[in-house]
């Protein structure tokens, strides 16, 4: 099977995530500047989210560009990442609410951490199907940012329990690290 259905699919569940994610910013009581104050956490929290919705968006298009044909494997797999990340609206909620919260903070970086992780599944299964001299196999063999990722987020998620709002720099890192697409399969595609 062609990839197009999976990906109109998988775009539709994308739009949706960061559709909810924007209906829990709720407008002030009045029109001063002064009313948004309490929404500067709801908005970061927000911000960060859109980011990596994108990011994930920009790098599942550029795999699933060099997919010749989808399995059962990666019909699963992809649908887990999208289970994963449709978890970011609620988590992105709750930071929001109560942004020096530890419980909220880890939560947080236990989801972008699933989503790294099933992300990662559904690359391993992409390159078996797709075998070690495909696109994606040649683009795919070195993954630093994919293990400075996964450090960063276990990082965060034990610093949330110290210190919430510095759990934020680190997945901030993250998201500064993959905020530019993925080129390794561009360069390979070309």
């Amino acid at each position: 099977m062609k990839t197009g259905r999976l990906e109109a699919f998988s775009d539709g569940v994308l739009a949706i995530i960061i559709t909810i994610m924007v209906l829990e910013l709720k407008v002030p009581e009045n029109g001063s500047l002064v009313a948004l104050k309490p929404l500067i956490p709801k908005f970061l929290s927000y911000f960060l989210s859109f980011i990596y919705v994108g990011i994930y968006w920009n790098n599942h298009h550029h795999l699933f560009h060099a997919i010749e044909k989808v399995t059962g494997g990666i019909l699963w797999s992809n649908l887990a990442l999208l289970f994963s990340l449709s978890l970011i609206p609620f988590t992105t909620a709750w930071v929001g609410e109560f942004h020096d919260a530890s419980i909220p903070a880890a939560l947080y970086g236990v989801v972008l951490f699933l989503a790294a992780s099933v992300y990662a599944i559904l690359v391993k299964v992409a390159l078996k199907n797709e075998g070690k001299d495909s696109t994606i196999g040649k683009a795919l063999s070195n993954i630093k940012k994919e293990y400075a990722s996964i450090a960063l987020y276990i990082a965060g998620i034990i610093v949330a329990f110290y210190n919430p709002i510095i759990s934020f720099v680190f997945y901030a890192l993250v998201a500064m690290l993959w905020v530019i697409p993925d080129k390794r399969i561009e360069k390979q595609v070309q």
